[in-house]
């Protein structure tokens, strides 16, 4: 465990030339000589050769995660590790039939992209995805937008095409910054009134 930590994970300088207690343990070899090397030093080891996160208590910032074409049924709850900090979430040709609650929390999120799936819906709680600019929920089986996916309101690129969409709800009118909207191969019979906004 000592070696690895001088040979796998160090900065180059202190590969080349590992400090004296540590030559000197590794050249003697004697076992109680390396376990008392190694209660008496590790932290100090630690702290100059291997300056990680982890060891200072810091959360790991990921912004971006890409799960595309993993065979997945649900979304992975690693993502939900990162909600602090996860800005692009790609889930594009799995099997996932529903997006979780947990989802909704990752508030720093601005870009969903979850084509070709097994959606049928989309849950009411997308509404906390305030700061959502980009959406793709293509080749689902999405039915409707919830009223409430106006309070998504800095959505600009929403891509809905091949879902048997059959109308969009008046919530729509109300996404004053959205400039692409793709509804290819959709059911629809009619757009809102106000749509024109």
């Amino acid at each position: 465990r000592m070696e690895n930590l001088i040979r796998g994970r160090n900065p180059p300088q202190y590969q080349r030339s590992p400090c004296k207690e540590v030559r000197a343990a590794l050249r003697k070899r004697p076992e109680e000589e390396l376990q008392c090397l190694e209660m008496t030093t590790k932290r100090k080891i630690i702290g100059r050769l291997v300056p990680c996160r982890c060891f200072r208590g810091e959360e790991e910032i990921i912004s971006v995660l890409d799960y595309s074409h993993c065979s997945l049924q649900q979304v992975p709850k690693e993502v939900f590790n990162f909600e602090r900090t996860l800005e692009e979430l790609y889930l594009d040709a799995n099997q996932i039939e529903e997006l979780p609650k947990q989802l909704f929390n990752c508030q720093a999120l601005r870009k969903l992209s979850i084509p070709d799936n097994d959606l049928s819906n989309l849950p009411t709680t997308i509404a906390s995805l305030v700061n959502l600019k980009e959406l793709d929920i293509s080749k689902n089986g999405v039915q409707e937008f919830p009223e409430n996916i106006k309070c998504c309101k800095c959505l600009t690129i929403i891509e809905a095409s091949v879902n048997p969409i059959s109308k969009l709800p008046d919530g729509f009118t109300q996404l004053l910054n959205l400039t692409q909207l793709y509804l290819n191969d959709a059911f629809l019979e009619f757009l809102p009134a106000n749509f024109g906004r």
